[in-house]
């Protein structure tokens, strides 16, 4: 049970971190019904430059730190910034430039998941 309110409230925080700069197109993958899969859910975003990719990245860390005090187990792709994944172990956030989204489409890989669109900018 603990376990079920952790993921909703750092999945609302995530979101919550995603908007407060202006992230698009916020996708939720509960992959909780999938055999072997890396975690339970995907939040997938994305932003229009490397800046708002940077930026969304470090509103979800302040806005969970903040809330939860947990900071992500890894990070990847700051540099680029074309692409960075977000790993909170249960829930792993993917921010995307639009290229790369469309390119990687992971919405597709993950097929089998239930999708959320949380919003539709």
């Amino acid at each position: 049970m603990t376990q079920k309110l952790d993921n909703d409230k750092l999945l609302s925080l995530i979101i919550e971190g995603i908007e407060n700069v202006k992230g698009e197109n916020i996708t939720l993958l509960d992959l909780r019904e999938i055999d072997n899969t890396p975690c339970d859910y995907f939040v997938i975003c994305d932003g229009n430059s490397n800046t708002q990719v940077n930026a969304i990245s470090g509103s979800i860390q302040k806005t969970v730190s903040k809330e939860m005090h947990e900071k992500p187990w890894h990070i990847e792709g700051a540099e680029q910034a074309t692409w960075i994944l977000m790993d909170y172990i249960s829930v792993v956030v993917h921010i995307f430039q639009k290229e790369t989204r469309e390119f990687y489409n992971i919405e597709d890989l993950w097929g089998d998941a239930k999708t959320l669109n949380v919003s539709n900018n």
